[in-house]
């Protein structure tokens, strides 16, 4: 399909424009019986496909990963076992770079040659506590794999609010374009923050904290409930999801600030 896109291009049987529509509409890659893999979702909406790990044997990981590098060049992996950490090890190949980020239980496989394109966009991601690291951790990889800078500030929940200013001046004089908070429990940083900065703010719930409201429920109530205007939340542990978002925004508000090719 690629190759017939290309010819009638290169034929003048199509324009320009057609030419890209139809590379986009070439997506879904069909592995085995057991997977549909977006693998043009990247040049289709910006956003990198990312493998969930859960609930997944750790043959059809690696099988699905090792198909996804070598149609992309690059295989994004989430919510990763330590089973299918070692079979992802085991399939892939010298000359693949091989990146784990324990905390956020992610693998990120690229072929030797691929390179992510820097955006110029710059996303701020603060924690309330050590406990929300992973979940933040998760943001940060996919921000960082869609070419922004990250600016990262954990362990600065309300308890202690004085942790929180000097990493968020900081954040702002950078001149973040947008920041994400991630927060368990009652999740107050998220209101906190918000009625700070200028910027948006991408409120991610985690499911720490016991008790009543337990599991993520206090924080993501609390978050929808804020006072400040300017916050969009997503789903408990979502940090998958934060990244995406907050580098959509970021990537967007760079484009004018990047140089004419």
């Amino acid at each position: 399909m690629l190759r017939e896109i290309l010819k009638k291009f290169k034929a003048g049987e199509i324009t320009i424009d057609e030419a890209e529509r139809s590379l986009r509409a070439t997506a879904i890659e069909e592995i085995g019986a057991f997977a549909n893999i977006d693998v043009n979702r990247e040049m289709r909406k910006g956003l990198p496909e990312v493998v969930l790990g859960e609930g997944k044997e750790p043959s059809d990981i690696a099988e699905i990963a090792t198909n996804v590098l070598k149609r992309s060049g690059r295989a994004i992996l989430s919510r990763l076992s330590e089973e299918q950490v070692e079979a992802l090890r085991k399939a892939v190949q010298g000359g693949v770079l091989f990146e784990l980020n324990e905390r956020a239980r992610m693998v990120v496989l690229k072929d030797k040659g691929f390179k992510v394109s820097r955006t110029g966009g710059k996303i701020g991601i603060v924690s309330a506590g050590t406990s929300d690291i992973p979940v933040a951790e998760e943001a940060k990889a996919v921000a960082e794999e869609m070419g922004c800078e990250v600016l990262t500030a954990y362990d600065v929940g309300v308890a202690g609010l004085h942790r929180l200013f000097p990493p968020l001046k900081e954040m702002i004089t950078e001149g973040v374009d947008v920041m994400v908070v991630v927060a368990g429990r009652e999740a107050a940083l998220t209101s906190v923050v918000a009625g700070l900065v200028e910027v948006p703010v991408i409120g991610v719930p985690t499911s720490i904290g016991y008790g009543f409201g337990s599991g993520g429920t206090s924080a993501l109530m609390s978050m929808l409930q804020a006072c400040p205007l300017g916050i969009a939340v997503v789903n408990i542990d979502g940090g998958v999801a934060a990244g995406a978002m907050a580098a959509l925004i970021a990537n967007r508000v760079a484009g004018p600030r990047r140089p004419s090719e």
